[in-house]
């Protein structure tokens, strides 16, 4: 089956990928580029890169621009998908939903509207699996963000690795946060892959942090080869 993507540029979306590209082939990717940083619907931080991202699996992007309102912001999905569809033909959508019934509804209303398959490989995902899975499979995926206590300033812009799977297990056990970051406690950003062409080198950030919450901003980067 011919599959778009909806790209966010984080963790989950590329992890979805990851999994459906083995029986399915890729054909593009539909990110959604928000002007409202607290959307209910799409990714924010570094989202600015999935252009670069794009470049880096040599897939084409589809890419549009929302103001992020409540709702509203589904048209322009809807739009998207259907840009995608035109261009390249695809039969489905692949997203990298895990627990958001509010997200996951949404795209596959838009998806029957439209008549094409909605596929969401990480659906109900154990959160700590998931993030096993992410340091197993050899993506380099970096902490964009911290939204919840007791995450810290530490954690921005450091690479998931065991170590930090282990401490955002930690943070879930004495504060009940969503390891995985379902409920917006993290945003991720992916700078490599094993479907990756090239690689995203990070020349420069920018760290914002007050109490426990904070972006860490790619200013800079540049692909080289693997």
């Amino acid at each position: 089956m011919r599959l778009g993507v909806l790209f966010s540029g984080g963790k989950d979306s590329t992890l979805a990928m990851l999994r459906v590209m083995k029986e399915h082939r890729i054909v593009g990717l539909i990110t959604i580029i928000s002007e409202n940083p607290e959307s209910f619907m799409f990714h924010t931080p570094n989202i600015h890169l999935a252009e670069m991202q794009a470049e880096a699996m040599g897939l084409p992007l589809v890419s549009v621009k929302t103001k992020g309102e409540k709702e509203k912001e589904l048209d322009d999905l809807k739009k998207a998908i259907e840009e995608a569809k035109s261009i390249y033909g695809i039969e489905g959508i692949v997203t990298g939903a895990v627990q958001s019934r509010y997200q996951s509804d949404r795209i596959k209303r838009i998806c029957k509207e439209l008549g094409i398959a909605c596929i969401s490989p990480l659906w109900q995902m154990d959160q700590l699996e998931l993030l096993n899975e992410v340091v197993e499979s050899g993506m380099h995926v970096v902490i964009s963000g911290v939204f919840a206590e007791p995450l810290g300033k530490e954690l921005l812009g450091r690479q998931i690795d065991r170590s930090v799977v282990e401490t955002l297990k930690k943070a879930a056990e004495t504060h009940g946060i969503n390891p995985a970051g379902e409920g917006g406690e993290i945003e991720t950003t992916v700078l490599d892959a094993p479907f990756f062409r090239k690689k995203i080198v990070v020349r420069k950030i920018s760290i914002e942090h007050k109490g426990f919450a904070g972006t860490c901003r790619i200013v800079q980067a540049e692909l080289v080869e693997k």
